[in-house]
């Protein structure tokens, strides 16, 4: 009988071009991806995927298959979601993802113990990243995220600003100065974002004003950046809800304009219905006035 989970690897090399990436996105090695489209091709009769010097492409008949696959795919997903749900109805969980830097915000601000005196049966477990969970697997319940949301899926409402500054250290100030504008930033070690980040809407910005700047520290996180910035290695881009509440930084540049961008609570729509999630986020936009200085600043 066919393997239903084979089919998955089919989907991530259509989706990403190689075996390499699809390995990535499935977090499993190559040879894995490899060895599990030739069992699949094995068991149909018929290739899927060819193999040319840019990536795999899909054969004739493997793009005919994919629509076919994805439907599957979608499917699981819908079901493992559904499961998900189901168990945390019951036990009153909201899974919120968030930033990792926010959560310290959130909880020193007081408003998830006034969620829970209102609503003694629930509560919220974080789900911290500096990268988007996907919400349609069932990674999370609810996003407060920054940035651009352009999946088309996923509902919900603006609860604030996010804004980002440059920042560096004092000590760094007085050994090296700051720069006054933004096209002195070149002249300045950078503190950045790492490869995996390169999405990232500052790793974007830094690329177009500052192409040439040194980088002399890359991090995977903002609290990696933060950290960098507070060592004085160089100077680089934070949120100003972050970078303000830190009395060793100093504000160079900004806030940055091309770096703005809205806070959204956001959640899938079957998910935002049910009882759990939708008094989470009536009890947050309630509370929008008090959330704004813990995202903003």
């Amino acid at each position: 009988m066919l393997d239903w989970n084979d089919l998955k690897y089919l989907v991530a090399v259509a989706r990403h071009g190689s075996t390499l990436a699809a390995g990535r996105a499935l977090e499993v090695d190559q040879s894995t991806v490899q060895r599990r489209l030739t069992a699949l091709e094995r068991h149909i009769g018929r290739a899927l995927v060819q193999r040319h010097t840019s990536g795999y492409r899909l054969t004739d008949f493997g793009a005919e298959m994919l629509e076919a696959a994805q439907q599957v795919e979608c499917a699981v997903q819908a079901f493992e979601q559904a499961l998900s749900v189901s168990r945390r109805n019951a036990a009153g969980a909201i899974r919120l993802t968030c930033p990792e830097p926010l959560v310290n915000r959130l909880t020193r601000s007081g408003l998830l113990d006034r969620f829970s005196a209102q609503h003694p049966g629930l509560h919220v477990e974080f789900v911290m990243s500096d990268k988007y969970i996907d919400l349609r697997a069932g990674g999370a319940d609810v996003a407060l995220r920054s940035g651009d949301t352009d999946d088309g899926v996923l509902v919900g409402r603006k609860v604030g600003d996010s804004l980002w500054a440059v920042y560096a250290s004092k000590n760094y100030v007085a050994r090296h100065g700051k720069p006054s504008s933004v096209q002195e930033l070149s002249a300045h070690p950078i503190v950045a974002f790492e490869e995996s980040m390169a999405a990232h809407r500052a790793s974007q910005w830094l690329r177009q004003v500052a192409p040439d700047a040194t980088v002399v520290a890359r991090n995977d996180s903002v609290l990696g950046l933060l950290l960098s910035v507070k060592a004085g290695v160089g100077i680089g881009p934070l949120p100003t809800a972050l970078g303000d509440s830190e009395a060793e930084l100093v504000r160079v540049l900004g806030p940055v304009a091309e770096l703005s961008r809205d806070w959204r609570l956001l959640a899938m729509p079957e998910i935002r219905k049910t009882a759990r999630v939708s008094a989470f986020f009536d009890f947050m936009v309630a509370e929008m006035e008090a959330l704004k200085p813990v995202i903003t600043g």
